[in-house]
């Protein structure tokens, strides 16, 4: 499934539609994401393609891995404390397409899995938005 969407700009007519989001393919599978290391900045639909066979979900967050702390369980990320670098998350997916839709300024972000012990496993991936 791909999707876009318009959105209206910032001091304009609500008519007035910005540039409609660019496609983004990711896949997650056991126990990897796999996304472009460089994308624009801007409007983003993120087609996430599950593999499976486990859910999965998708967190996007800004400024790398360095800045998220571990919950006490040692497994997975504390989203609660990383909460103002996440701009973008999908819930929990069963296997297929799923699309989330983001605004992605410059910078360093990573993708990641924070379902129990994926994140330790692999599932994250470091992007840059340029």
């Amino acid at each position: 499934m791909v999707a876009s969407f318009a959105a209206s700009a910032c001091g304009q007519a609500p008519s007035s539609p910005r540039s409609p989001a660019a496609v983004t393919h990711i896949t997650e599978r056991d126990f990897k994401i796999s996304a472009p290391r460089v994308v624009s900045a801007g409007d983003h639909a993120l087609e996430v393609e599950n593999y499976g066979p486990e859910r999965h979900e998708l967190i996007v967050a800004r400024e790398g891995k360095a800045h998220l702390p571990f919950r006490r369980d040692g497994l997975t990320l504390d989203e609660d404390t990383a909460e103002p670098a996440i701009v973008g998350a999908l819930e929990p997916e069963q296997p297929g397409t799923h699309v989330l839709r983001v605004h992605l300024k410059p910078g360093r972000y990573v993708l990641f899995c924070n379902m129990a012990g994926h994140y330790l496993s692999g599932m994250d991936r470091d992007i840059e938005v340029r």
